[in-house]
Formats: C-alpha cells, structure tokens, sequence
C-alpha cells in the first residue's frame, strides 16, 4: 500500500505552497515530484488531499482535490502546565507523547524548586510538529513560554483546574475519580473532618471511603480551601481542564496553597511516586481518557 504523506501547513486553503522546512522534507528526503499525491493538515481541523503541481530546488506547490474536515476525538480543552526536567530530553520525550495522545495547550512554569529556569520553546514547537503529523492530529496544540508559576495561577482560566502534589497535611482527590465528577477539591486537613488512608479525599464536614470516591461540592471553593456543594445537573464529561504538574522536587507547600486560593482542586495521581515527565503523560492521558468522544 503506498504511504500517506502528512505535510503541517497552516492555512493550507490559500498558502498553495508547502512552508519551507517540509519543502526541504519534501524535496530531499522524500524526493516528491509534480504530480505526486500528498496530504496536508492546516492544525485548524480540516485535512486535504493534495496534487504536487510544480517542485523545484526550494519549493513545493500544490492544488487542492479535497478538503476533509474532522471531528474531534475528545470534549473541551486540555491544557497541561509542567515544570520543565533539568534533563531537557525527558521533557522534550514528554512533550512528544502528550501530543501524540491529544492535548490542547502546553504551559511551563517555573517553580520554587525548579533546575531548569529556561526553555527553547522553538524546539519544542519542532517537536511537536513532528508528533502532530505522525499521529495525524487534525488541531496543533499550543506551546507557550515558560511563565512564572505565581504569574500562571493568577490568570482567569475556563472550566476546572487542579494541582498535582505529593503534599499529605492538604487534601488530594485521586484525579481520575475527580475529573469524572462534579466535585471540587481543596484546603488544609486541619479545616476537614476526614480523610482516607491515603490522604486523598476532602472534608471539612465531609468524608469519602477507600476506594477514593469523592465528597459532591460546588462550582465555588471558599478561600481557605472549605467545600460547597455541586449544583444538580453538573456534566462532568464537558468542560476544560487545567492541570498543573510540579518539577521534581514537587511544589512548595505555599505554592500548593496558592493555587488552591485562586481555585484550583487539590489532587493526586496514585500512589507512586513518579518523575515529572511520568507525571505529566499520566495526567494528559487520564485527562483525555475522561473527556473522550
């Protein structure tokens, strides 16, 4: 069978050119000629099929034959925030992976423990790009700059968002369990009435059992992390999420409490103990999981 070949070309419907880079991809590596069939995705949900028209040393053109919108595989957005690993190649791995699985938005931050303050972004964006064509995604996910971790949780942010830490004395709820419910999850042990052994339920007159299961709550969080309960009707399966991963040395505990104050859920991602890039994939694909189509 002969291969589909998968070129990223935004605005593809009026560009007719392939942009330089997969024109060299083209040229060199896969020595297209006029006439040879391709397939080119705009990162706006519409694939094309295409018909090379005229190649020479340094450019592509191309006529369009079809045009084929798609249909997105998961709900809402999903935007993963992460600390970047001292080791540049186990992000770069994790970056790969999230966008191969489906993922909205990429973030970094910077923390108070974190080894790595800077960041290339426009080799992440190269990274994903190649991820984005070879696992035929029609939307490119957005990649920004590192940012502040005080200046990230401060902006206003649709749907629900949530902080992953390893931090016993505060609240955590299994993510899983709380992506597919209508809960909210937040504050200090010492303003609850109960957890489970694992430290992972909320309070604050409130309890869960050892499964994990979580306490109803609200659409609001009270500044010091106290819960209200979730209005009927509440589509857990809707919605975009926000989730924030720590860099090895996990946020600080102020971080933690932070967040919590500018409405982000308290949560976990299981029992053991995992290295950030492990960390993030996990929360992407639980993420996607739950939001699937």
């Amino acid at each position: 069978m002969k291969e589909e070949r998968f070129f990223y070309v935004p605005d593809a419907a009026k560009a007719l050119e392939l942009p330089e880079e997969e024109a060299k991809h083209a040229i060199r590596v896969l020595r297209l000629h006029e006439g040879d069939s391709i397939y080119l995705q705009d990162g706006d949900g519409t694939f094309y099929h295409a018909l090379l028209t005229l190649v020479n040393n340094k450019h592509c053109y191309y006529d369009i034959t079809e045009s084929m919108p798609q249909e997105r595989t998961w709900r809402g957005h999903i935007h993963l925030a992460i600390a970047p690993t001292k080791m540049m190649e186990r992000i770069e791995w994790m970056v790969e992976k999230a966008t191969e699985v489906g993922i909205d938005e990429i973030s970094f931050l910077s923390c108070k423990f974190s080894e790595r303050k800077v960041i290339r972004t426009d080799r992440i964006r190269k990274i994903v790009v190649a991820a984005f064509k070879q696992s035929r995604k029609a939307w490119m996910p957005t990649v920004n700059e590192m940012v502040p971790f005080h200046d990230f949780i401060s902006r206003q942010r649709k749907g629900r968002k949530f902080i992953c830490h390893c931090y016993n004395e505060i609240e955590r709820a299994d993510f899983f369990t709380a992506i597919n419910s209508g809960a909210i999850i937040g504050g200090d042990k010492s303003n609850s009435d109960s957890t489970d052994a694992n430290g992972s339920i909320v309070g604050n007159g409130s309890s869960t059992g050892a499964n994990g299961s979580i306490v109803v709550n609200s659409s609001s969080t009270e500044a010091n992390g106290s819960i209200v309960s979730t209005s009927p009707g509440y589509d857990s399966s809707a919605g975009d999420i926000t989730v924030l991963v720590g860099p090895e040395g996990d946020f600080s505990i102020d971080e933690v409490r932070e967040a919590l104050a500018n409405g982000y859920e308290s949560v976990t991602l299981g029992t053991s103990r995992l290295r950030t890039e492990t960390a993030g994939l996990s929360a992407v694909m639980m993420a996607n999981l739950s939001r699937r189509c």
